[in-house]
């Protein structure tokens, strides 16, 4: 994991393997802020959609029990909340490097869409 100082908060950027596997552990709330229509045509299992025009950080949770990590479709959008994040007064805040196109180049499971029906589908499942 990267860090980066930002005044008193820290800006983490983590690997797919190391969301992987903290999100297999329960450890995270993994949050795409990718649009709906992304979303809808493929997104990794259990991740939350807050998509990122429609995004305020003082909405969110605290992260006491989990730790929030927001990903996009290559790491810049997720970057991009992560840092309004720290502006509205987070200390510690997320974002996967390489958002959804690191994930599927890992090879890590996701639901995408069968082309040949429009029905979802689990992929490297």
């Amino acid at each position: 994991m990267k860090t980066e100082n930002v005044g008193d908060a820290v800006l983490e950027t983590w690997t797919v393997e190391e969301v992987a596997e903290a999100f297999d552990r329960d450890e995270i709330v993994l949050i795409d802020v990718r649009t709906v229509q992304e979303y809808s045509f493929e997104h990794i299992v259990g991740a939350l959609l807050m998509p990122m025009p429609f995004f305020e950080a003082r909405k969110l949770p605290g992260q006491s029990d989990k730790r929030i990590v927001f990903h996009c479709g290559s790491g810049v959008r997720s970057e991009k909340v992560a840092r309004t994040c720290i502006e509205a007064g987070m200390t510690r805040i997320a974002h996967m490097e390489g958002g959804f196109g690191a994930w599927k180049e890992a090879k890590k499971r996701y639901v995408g869409t069968d082309m040949a029906t429009g029905a979802p589908k689990v992929v490297n499942g």
